[in-house]
């Protein structure tokens, strides 16, 4: 992906969501721009708009963290927003090009003793995804869980192309816009954080080309932490699921995120959890480590 316009475009989009009143400045009546002015910025980060407009053209490398701190608080980023910004100047000032070309990631799974502590957690779906959202390791609930996602081989086990390109994920997905919206923002993360992937960049191309949802979603370059939180979704054999979530950065395989599903304790949507694995045991769903990573 290209540096300057992922850059350009992070901080026009940033700007274009910032009012004169949240900044604390006067509105006035002539405004042609949605959000803030350049100048605002500018001044906003104390820095001259000569300099500010050189950032918002892209040009990020050599920026000190001081003036990247300053931008982010002019833009009122959040930290995920903050931490992609830190990510596009890194990869702006090209200190990664020797150590991190271009390439395909080689096949990750995982170690026996993680998938001992997958098989570990019982009462709900556990699972290894990486930052493209491929399904890398799972236990034998979350294989079962996200049936779904395994039963088109198209899918490749990967929760956005099933988001995006499988039908099955509009009834997997009761609020699916937002949940649209999350795999995106997942994914715009990646791409500040590993700008490099080559895997990444052939998934994003796909399903630029083949999803309307996708493109237009992808262009709103929004980010975000996707470290806990409720969702809602609706199983094929034992219908409607409020689950909660944890995701967990794993410290042995930067990049690797082991999320847990749960349910509320003596809720209907703990009998449901129980319900589907007793429906895994009797539909007889492989081992696994069998079904996991490649």
């Amino acid at each position: 992906m290209d540096n300057q316009a992922e850059v350009r475009e992070f901080l026009t989009s940033r700007r274009a969501k910032i009012t004169p009143g949240q900044a604390g400045l006067p509105s006035g009546s002539r405004r042609r721009v949605p959000g803030l002015r350049r100048s605002e910025v500018a001044a906003l980060a104390d820095v001259s708009v000569e300099y500010y407009a050189k950032l918002e053209r892209g040009n990020l490398a050599g920026v000190s963290p001081a003036v990247l701190e300053a931008v982010a608080r002019a833009l009122q980023l959040d930290e995920a927003e903050r931490a992609h910004l830190l990510n596009l100047a890194h990869a702006a000032d090209g200190s990664d090009v020797l150590t991190r070309p271009r390439r395909r990631t080689a096949p990750w799974k995982a170690h026996r003793s993680l998938q001992w502590v997958l098989d570990a957690v019982t009462a709900g779906p556990a699972f290894v995804r990486n930052g493209r959202m491929d399904l890398l390791a799972l236990n034998r609930l979350a294989r079962a869980f996200y049936d779904d996602v395994y039963a088109t081989t198209g899918n490749q086990a990967n929760l956005a192309r099933f988001q995006f390109l499988d039908p099955a994920s509009r009834r997997f997905y009761p609020d699916w816009g937002q949940a649209a919206d999350v795999a995106v923002a997942i994914l715009r993360t990646e791409a500040g954080r590993n700008p490099h992937d080559k895997d990444f960049h052939d998934l994003v191309g796909e399903l630029s080309t083949r999803s309307d949802e996708f493109r237009t979603r992808w262009g709103a370059h929004n980010v975000r932490h996707h470290g806990t939180g409720t969702k809602r979704f609706h199983h094929h054999t034992v219908g409607a699921l409020t689950l909660a979530y944890e995701g967990l950065e794993m410290a042995a395989a930067p990049g690797l995120t082991l999320t847990v599903y749960t349910a509320e304790p003596g809720s209907a949507h703990e009998e449901g959890l129980r319900l589907l694995a007793s429906w895994a045991a009797t539909q007889n769903v492989g081992s696994p480590a069998e079904q996991g990573a490649d």
